[in-house]
């Protein structure tokens, strides 16, 4: 069965905000190569980058957000 043909998952916030320092969203976390390729990764690669994203999120707060 194909994975992609289930509801999709996305950590998206609506605050898009890239920290070009991390090289992050400030909003939800993920590259900009994970968000271009979100529609394309599988639930299983949606889920492990999502399992990721609180610890990258929590490392280096963008300045002026609070989290």
């Amino acid at each position: 069965m194909d994975d992609r043909r289930t509801a999709m998952i996305s950590p998206c916030i609506r605050l898009c905000v890239i920290d070009t320092e991390r090289g992050l969203c400030a909003g939800c976390g993920r590259t900009l190569a994970e968000i271009g390729g979100w529609m394309a990764f599988s639930d299983a690669e949606r889920r492990a980058i999502m399992a990721d994203l609180p610890a990258r999120l929590a490392a280096a707060p963008v300045e002026g957000m609070a989290r």
